[in-house]
């Protein structure tokens, strides 16, 4: 049912799956979540192009991998009223859920356009390639430059 669930959403991205170290992951349990649960979690992937599940809030990330996450996406431009974050310290069912709805083990974790991206390593190695830059412009969830700014620029002399 998981993998299902992955497939509709687009499955896990490259760097996701070159992540999974089989020293590093285990299988979770199956706790199998209740179909509230379930739901909940895909109205809240839904909820915005870009949605995190974190430690904390944007404002005041509770752990470093999710402020180094909320860092690079702030570095990358990502457009607020694209991003919605949920915080599953409020919410230990939501906490151990959304690692089963995933089948990744740890937290933060990011979905564009309602696809799972990965967790804080697989985002801070999308940025470094740009294959997050990438990601996020195909998505269209980048604030938009300022064309006032832009006309300002003097061109390239060539």
């Amino acid at each position: 049912m998981f993998k299902s669930t992955l497939l509709r959403a687009g499955g896990l991205s490259a760097v996701a799956r070159t992540a999974l170290r089989p020293s590093l992951y285990r299988p979770l349990s199956a706790a199998f979540m209740s179909t509230e649960i379930r739901k909940a979690i895909e109205d809240a992937v839904g909820s915005a192009p870009v949605v995190l599940f974190m430690k904390g809030t944007p404002e005041f990330p509770q752990c470093g991998f999710s402020k180094a996450t909320i860092g690079i996406l702030g570095q990358q431009g990502v457009d607020p009223t694209k991003f919605a974050a949920y915080n599953v310290l409020e919410d230990p069912e939501l906490r151990e859920a959304i690692k089963e709805f995933t089948e990744w083990p740890t937290i933060p974790q990011l979905f564009v356009n309602e696809e799972f991206v990965g967790g804080c390593d697989v985002i801070k190695s999308m940025a470094r390639s740009g294959e997050l830059t990438e990601l996020l412009e195909e998505a269209d969830v980048l604030v938009p430059e300022d064309p006032v700014e832009s006309a300002e620029k003097p061109a390239e002399k060539q």
